[in-house]
């Protein structure tokens, strides 16, 4: 040992094979007590109801509020107002990576949040609020800190302020960081966190419910960085200039137009003391609870979760016109209530299918269908993932890939384009251009068809 909760680096701290990894994460749950209880909304702890306008907040200020919205999105869609998540700090979300013997690492860490849905996930090193990371809470300082604020230690290897869930959130925004530390440093392994081969982390992206949110988006940064045989994009459907002219043009004709209203005027929707609920029991609930954790920053506390209604299904329709060429995925620019500039780069399908079950037909998204009635023969990737569990309750969805046949029609709606994985995972570098589902995503097929 280093020092109190540490461990000095060296074949304990690393996992390469799924089973040390599995003996390893139930010790995690073993070894720490987690409890989560439901509470109505007017008792959680530190939370209040504005008595003017009925936001949701923290007494300190800080972390989120729970407010409204009114939005349009033209007049095929007309407008509706629905409670949102308004939280305008930005949060860090961070990965450090190693080589041991040439091989890359990244430490990871197994942590509770309370809205996961089997407790502990695969989280990055570094996830946390300004508000967390500031201390707002009075907790424990978060572990490996140093190394994603300045004067920071290490390279940069990806950096880039990412958009949230759109449905959920306001123009919500993270730093996705990947540091990458030299070969020789030595980094005390805290209890909880383990040094992660890549390539065994990129196995237990196929695994339902290990990999967080977070740790997805983030690793969305790194597909090609160590794949130096990555397929060329000599075979794309379309040049660099030619997805950005069209991106441009679905933001300069997508409508979007919105304003924040005081939750108490949101129609539609019924605030009771228990919990806020839309009137036809669709959507999304926001629901409280009370939190124990024996290895967080602060071992208890209250707070709104927002759990929504029904598994979503995220999915790439996905083609390869030459067998050495890279796979092309069909990509949607999809607008969303809380996109921060109209619209962003989605997957083909982003839907909760039970939201529809009240429309005609004409309304379910395009392509729905046919990625759910695929054979299984074109089915070359189905998860089933969690959303964020810091602010999301139960919150699953099921992330395909399928293939199309040949004959698959070469006219599109306007909206939709092919791209090659490679072309995709280039705009993730730039913020506002590739969603959190997509990025989700693309960080599960990295090596897939390898």
């Amino acid at each position: 040992m280093t020092g109190s909760g540490t461990r000095a680096e060296g074949g304990r701290t690393r996992l390469t094979e799924p089973a040390a990894f599995r003996e390893w994460f139930a010790e995690q749950g073993a070894d720490n007590t987690y409890r989560v209880t439901r509470v109505p909304l007017d008792e959680l702890d530190g939370w209040h109801f504005d008595a003017t306008t009925g936001n949701l907040a923290h007494r300190s200020g800080g972390f989120y509020t729970i407010e409204g919205i009114e939005a349009s999105l033209g007049e095929e869609v007309g407008a509706w107002t629905q409670p949102i998540i308004i939280q305008n700090e930005i949060g860090i979300l961070g990965i450090l990576v190693k080589r041991f013997g040439g091989e890359p690492y990244c430490l990871m860490q197994a942590k509770m949040e309370p809205g996961n849905v089997n407790t502990l996930q695969l989280s990055p090193t570094v996830q946390a609020t300004r508000s967390n990371y500031t201390r707002v809470h009075r907790g424990n300082a978060v572990p490996y800190l140093e190394y994603f604020v300045a004067p920071r230690r290490g390279r940069p290897v990806f950096d880039s302020l990412q958009s949230e869930q759109g449905s959920w959130f306001l123009a919500k925004r993270n730093r996705n960081m990947i540091i990458e530390v030299p070969e020789d440093e030595d980094i005390p392994v805290q209890e909880g966190f383990r040094w992660i081969s890549l390539s065994l982390l990129r196995s237990l992206l196929r695994v339902d419910n290990v990999v967080n949110m977070d740790s997805r988006t983030v690793l969305s940064g790194l597909p090609f960085l160590y794949d130096h045989d990555a397929p060329t994009d000599e075979s794309a459907s379309h040049t660099t200039a030619e997805i950005l002219s069209w991106f441009t043009e679905a933001r300069s004709n997508h409508v979007l137009e919105r304003r924040r209203v005081p939750l108490n005027q949101v129609k539609g929707w019924n605030r009771g003391p228990e919990r806020i609920e839309h009137e036809r029991g669709a959507f999304f609930t926001v629901l409280g609870v009370d939190v124990e954790a024996s290895n967080r920053e602060v071992a208890r506390w209250s707070q709104p979760l927002l759990a929504p209604v029904g598994r979503g299904v995220i999915g790439f329709l996905c083609r390869r016109t030459d067998p050495d060429a890279d796979w092309q995925l069909l990509v949607h620019a999809q607008t969303e209530v809380g996109t921060s500039d109209v619209v962003e780069m989605s997957p083909t399908v982003n839907c909760v299918p039970g939201n529809y079950a009240h429309l005609p037909d004409r309304w379910r998204p395009p392509f729905l269908d046919y990625m759910l009635s695929a054979p299984p023969s074109c089915v070359h990737f189905d998860t089933v993932l969690s959303e964020e569990g810091g602010r999301f309750h139960h919150a699953e969805n099921r992330y395909l890939l399928v293939e199309v046949p040949d004959d698959f029609p070469d006219r599109l709606p306007g909206d939709y384009i092919w791209m090659t994985r490679r072309q995709l995972t280039g705009f993730v570098r730039y913020g506002n251009h590739v969603n959190v589902v997509a990025r989700s995503l693309l960080a599960c097929l990295t090596d897939w068809d390898r």
